[in-house]
């Protein structure tokens, strides 16, 4: 019930703020996802949460305070949310996560020699993410896909989609991903870190 509560939009903001410290954590997540002008103590108490999927999800919704974002690189957790606030580093380019690595890559404000240090990423997702680029040169990019080759469909369903989001009609839509397993969608969600 105090679930479906957070998703009401016509909660009065006290209210809201008491569900907001709820004990249960998918109703802060709800509070997140549906308070888009919560006041800053709320913000900052969800960006420091003690669940982890609740400060990742504050912390892509809300421009974290510059106070808070030096623990939010810190935390492992929300170090990949937090590249958007702080923009790309030689640091953070060569985080051992993945997933920060692609935050770094997706940066509008990548400097050129970050982005061809990304072209050379182990993460197939990382040289994916540099070849998708608007400002990667096409002979970069060109290369950089010649790399991306998987055996899995649905690796390469992602990739694909990624470079040719079908924008503007004059593309050929990508294939429809294959039918998964359970243990396939489940990897597959866990690497997307959702």
């Amino acid at each position: 019930m105090r679930t479906f509560l957070a998703g009401n939009h016509h909660l009065p903001p006290e209210l809201r703020a008491r569900l907001a410290a709820d004990p249960d954590p998918g109703v802060r997540r709800e509070i997140v996802r549906y308070w888009r002008d919560a006041p800053d103590r709320v913000r900052r108490a969800l960006m420091t949460d003690p669940d982890p999927h609740v400060r990742t999800s504050s912390v892509r919704k809300w421009v974290p305070p510059p106070d808070l974002l030096p623990a939010l690189l810190a935390d492992p957790e929300t170090r990949a949310a937090a590249v958007d606030h702080a923009g790309p580093s030689p640091e953070l380019a060569a985080d051992p996560d993945p997933a920060v690595r692609v935050a770094v890559a997706d940066h509008p404000d990548l400097p050129a020699n970050l982005r061809d240090r990304l072209a050379e990423d182990p993460d197939m997702f990382v040289r994916n993410a540099i070849a998708a680029r608007p400002d990667t040169p096409p002979a970069l990019s060109e290369r950089i896909v010649s790399t991306l080759r998987t055996d899995n469909p649905v690796a390469q369903w992602i990739l694909t989609y990624r470079r040719n989001p079908n924008v503007g009609g004059d593309r050929t839509p990508p294939p429809a991903p294959p039918i998964l397993t359970r243990e396939q969608a489940e990897a597959l969600l866990a690497r997307a870190d959702l």
